[in-house]
């Protein structure tokens, strides 16, 4: 091994633990960017970025998922789910007003305005089922996860201390738990929602102390509202 190929690997180690947290989440959004929008490259982000994680392995700087934390993780994901979904709901057509708020003001940041796309390349008879289901899979199992390695696990604790190892997960700073909310929610094409349940993840975390109760109750609000979509034909959140 020559003196390069040491340098490389004496980086690669010193900086394993931001390494781990941050590429596969850099990379879902290298090529979000790079690639066209379709259905097919969806499904080439999700095996390209999945493959990253189980190699990085993320996982091994924290402990195993406490069974306790279970119910809660659950409850919020179900009612993070229920609030991305409750204002586009079809009743709110009788209150014209808050609906054209709400599409004016929180779906998009206000210097953009939202539409729906005429047709969703998810659709199953457009894009088939089997690459229906990935994104399903993308959405629930593997963006998910990422984001809250790097959001929860990198991002807020990073706010707080250059080396993250050192700060627990429930120590609690106003600043960083805010900001990381609010860039969490500006990720989103939904801010306000987004917003919301940056707020409800990192609360968790801090409650339970633990990492895993946050990526188990975001890919229950990915997973029911991909099942949402499939089923009510919702493809405006795809």
């Amino acid at each position: 091994m020559n003196s390069a190929e040491d340098s490389s690997t004496a980086f690669f180690q010193r900086h394993r633990t931001l390494i781990d947290h941050l590429a596969p989440f850099a990379a879902w959004l290298i090529l979000m960017e790079a690639l066209p929008r379709t259905a097919g490259s969806y499904a080439l982000r999700t095996l390209v970025c999945a493959g990253l994680f189980l190699w990085l392995r993320p996982w091994r700087h924290y402990g195993a998922f406490h069974l306790r934390h279970l119910p809660l993780a659950l409850l919020t994901g179900v009612v993070v789910w229920g609030l991305w979904i409750l204002p586009e709901l079809s009743f709110w057509r009788e209150w014209p007003a808050f609906e054209g708020f709400y599409r004016r003001w929180a779906i998009l940041p206000p210097w953009e305005t939202f539409s729906a796309p005429a047709q969703s390349v998810y659709v199953p008879e457009v894009a088939g089922w089997p690459l229906a289901l990935m994104r399903l899979a993308g959405s629930a199992l593997v963006i998910a996860v990422i984001e809250e390695y790097f959001w929860r696990g990198f991002l807020y604790r990073r706010l707080m201390e250059r080396d993250i190892s050192q700060v627990a997960l429930d120590r609690f700073q106003l600043g960083a738990f805010a900001l990381t909310a609010l860039l969490f929610g500006l990720e989103h094409t939904r801010w306000l929602v987004g917003i919301i349940a940056g707020l409800a993840y990192g609360a968790l975390v801090l409650r339970t102390c633990d990492l895993h109760a946050a990526v188990v109750a975001h890919v229950v609000t990915n997973l029911l509202l991909g099942l949402y979509v499939l089923a009510a034909g919702a493809y405006g959140f795809w």
